[in-house]
C-alpha cells in the first residue's frame, strides 16, 4: 500500500517580487504533485515559480518544471531526490516587479 500525504508549505504568504518556498523533506515520496494558489492579485499581476530539488535543503538547483498562473495551477514532478520547494517572482504584465499572496500545497504519494 502507497503512502500518501498532503502539506500546506505556505499559506496566504505575501510575497514582494522574489518568491522561495519553505523546503520541504520528501525522499521517501514517489511523485509529487505543487498546488499553487494566488489569492486576489492586482490585475495584471502573476506568478512564474521553478521547481527545485536539493539533496540537502541548502544548495538547490532548478528541475525543470515551470509554473505561471494569474490564479491557480499545479505540476507534477517525479525523480526529485530528497527536498523540493518552489522558487521565482511576481511580476506585472509590463514585467515590472509586484507583490502577490500566495499559497503552496504539496501532494506527495510513494
Amino acid at each position: 500500500m502507497k503512502t500518501f500525504y498532503t502539506s500546506v508549505v505556505e499559506l496566504r504568504q505575501p510575497f514582494d517580487h522574489l518568491i522561495e518556498t519553505h523546503p520541504y523533506e520528501c525522499g521517501w515520496a514517489d511523485e509529487a504533485i505543487f498546488f499553487v494558489e494566488l489569492h486576489d492579485p492586482e490585475p495584471g499581476t502573476f506568478v512564474e515559480l521553478r521547481v527545485q530539488i536539493s539533496p540537502d535543503g541548502i544548495r538547490w538547483v532548478d528541475e525543470g518544471t515551470v509554473l505561471a498562473t494569474t490564479s491557480t495551477t499545479f505540476a507534477r514532478v517525479s525523480h526529485f531526490g530528497g527536498f523540493l520547494r518552489l522558487a521565482g517572482t511576481a511580476r506585472q504584465a509590463d514585467g515590472g516587479a509586484a507583490s502577490a499572496t500566495v499559497s503552496v500545497r504539496l501532494a506527495l504519494k510513494g
